[in-house]
């Protein structure tokens, strides 16, 4: 009987073990396919009409914030790039209005902060938060730095355009109007690009690199990375005329239910509404399903102040909306190519870290190329700039992980551990001085360290624990608290074990850390 056990006890782990083989064989045979279906051989899948175009060290696809701002930086440390961008025309889009201070810092190491002149950029100079009738001042601590360091608010449309004009004073950098339809390949190294140009001509544009940044809905980004999108939410927009908000130079974030409302000024006369609808589907606008949402839902929980510009505004018709993607970075080292901003890593927009993360990027990637004359060996080159996934990390994942985790917070809840959560969020805040100074530098971008934002983050569940048993603890009270930490681990704990807690927290364990210049390629 033992022997019986024994014998189908090991047949069963034979067959286990076989069909777990073939379920990881198969999945990564599906991940090379996917990457692979994404690339376009030389050999194969080229039009006959296509025809090789200049060549250049360095083709960027996509002239947005990333992109402009990379062919600048590169342009300026004299390669020759090529930028490839769909529409050159100026873009209108309601997100990417918002440097925090610690872009502009970035912004200044590039040479880059003329960009925000001219075009009506205000500037911000800290956050009010509202919550239940109540509201705190939240200033960015710029007391060490230049006079002009600050956060800037714009039109997103004339900041790139602006960029796009700089990078365009290099003789060295050319930008052209057309649609990259996909990656040239030759034995999985990437050549080049195959593009359509605006008048319909087949294009290939050949360089020792490659860099992605063609946005949120990129096209190509498959076959450099594995990504994983998340819409949790979707921005309702408006703008507001002739507003004045009820503290002048600040962002507002407006505590409300279902999620956050979001006030800040684009320009001198006008100012961006941001109404955060939990999910993937929002009212209908066609059919006045969303008008009534915002007069009814939304407009009895904001500041009086703007009460009435906001009615307008709603009545006034002109309500987009847009839907917010997260998307940790998970690359594929690719000869040849790199993936940026937008197409590379996205995360909630409620704290407008994009382009500070996107700037301090392209600061990263730019140290790491100057030291390299040549770009041609694309393996070598392939292993060297694994440093830069490594060495981006602990800045882009403490952004990261404070714009999903201040979601979760400041979303309204059901459950009572969530809403003490928030309500100890607000008080916290509100304390000044260390408490409010910590997290708003890290939310700024001006001092992003990931161990700072773990201890200010349960430093909040801690006061909240705090709150709930002085001046008496009870048993109930004592199980909230319980819960509270539970469900703030359950929030921050995810969102770093995506972004990767071993690069984040111990980059120096990583290899790749260590392929920094000098290098000799």
């Amino acid at each position: 009987m033992v022997c019986q056990y024994l014998v189908g006890g090991l047949l069963a782990s034979v067959l286990g073990l076989v069909l777990m083989y073939k379920k990881i064989h198969n999945s990564f045979s599906s991940k090379n396919v996917q990457k692979e279906n994404c690339l376009m051989s030389f050999d194969k899948g080229i039009t006959h009409d296509s025809e090789i175009g200049e060549s250049a060290d360095i083709i960027i696809v996509g002239a947005g914030v990333a992109g402009s701002a990379l062919a600048y930086t590169l342009g300026k440390d004299g390669r020759r790039v090529k930028v490839i961008e769909r529409d050159l025309t100026e873009p209108d889009r309601i997100v990417g209005e918002l440097l925090q201070p610690g872009g502009y810092l970035k912004l200044m190491e590039l040479g880059l902060e003329d960009c925000v002149n001219e075009i009506d950029a205000q500037r911000v100079f800290g956050y009010a938060l509202f919550k239940d009738g109540k509201s705190t001042k939240l200033s960015y601590p710029l007391q060490h730095f230049e006079s002009d360091v600050a956060g800037r608010s714009f039109h997103n449309g004339r900041f790139i355009q602006r960029m796009r004009e700089k990078a365009s004073t290099l003789p060295n950098v050319k930008l052209e109007q057309g649609t990259v339809t996909s990656l040239i390949a030759e034995n999985g190294t990437v050549k080049g690009v195959q593009y359509k140009t605006k008048n319909g001509q087949e294009l290939i544009a050949k360089a020792p690199l490659t860099v992605v940044c063609d946005g949120c809905f990129s096209n190509l980004r498959r076959s450099l990375c594995n990504p994983k999108v998340d819409i949790p939410s979707c921005f309702v927009a408006l703008v507001l005329e002739n507003c004045k908000l009820p503290y002048a130079n600040h962002g507002h974030v407006i505590l409300a239910d279902p999620s956050p409302i979001l006030f800040y000024p684009i320009s001198s006369t006008e100012v961006r509404c941001l109404v955060d609808v939990p999910g993937q589907k929002v009212p209908s606008i066609s059919n006045g399903e969303m008008s009534h949402f915002l007069k009814t839902v939304v407009a009895p929980q904001i500041p009086p102040e703007v009460y009435n510009a906001f009615i307008s505004a709603i009545d006034n018709g002109n309500i987009r909306t847009m839907p917010n993607r997260s998307m940790p970075a998970a690359p594929y080292p690719t000869p040849g190519a790199l993936l940026m901003g937008d197409a590379f890593n996205m995360r909630h927009p409620l704290t407008g870290g994009g382009m500070t993360v996107a700037l301090s990027d392209i600061v990263v990637l730019r140290d790491l190329l100057r030291p390299l004359h040549d770009l041609n060996d694309a393996s070598a080159l392939c292993n060297y700039l694994e440093s830069f996934y490594t060495l981006r990390k602990p800045t882009a994942s403490t952004i990261n992980t404070l714009a999903g985790a201040l979601y979760k917070v400041f979303s309204g809840s059901s459950d009572p551990a969530r809403r003490e959560m928030r309500q100890a969020c607000f008080d916290y805040l509100s304390l000044g001085g260390g408490f409010s100074n910590g997290p708003i530098a890290l939310l700024s971008g001006m001092n992003p360290r990931p161990v700072n934002l773990i201890l200010h983050f349960f430093a909040v569940a801690i006061y909240g624990v705090g709150r709930l048993l002085l001046p008496f603890p009870s048993f109930k009270r004592l199980l909230l608290g319980a819960r509270l930490i539970s469900g703030a681990s359950s929030i921050i704990f995810p969102i770093l074990k995506a972004e990767g807690v071993r690069q984040v927290f111990f980059p120096v364990t990583i290899p790749a850390y260590y392929r920094v210049p000098p290098v000799n390629l």
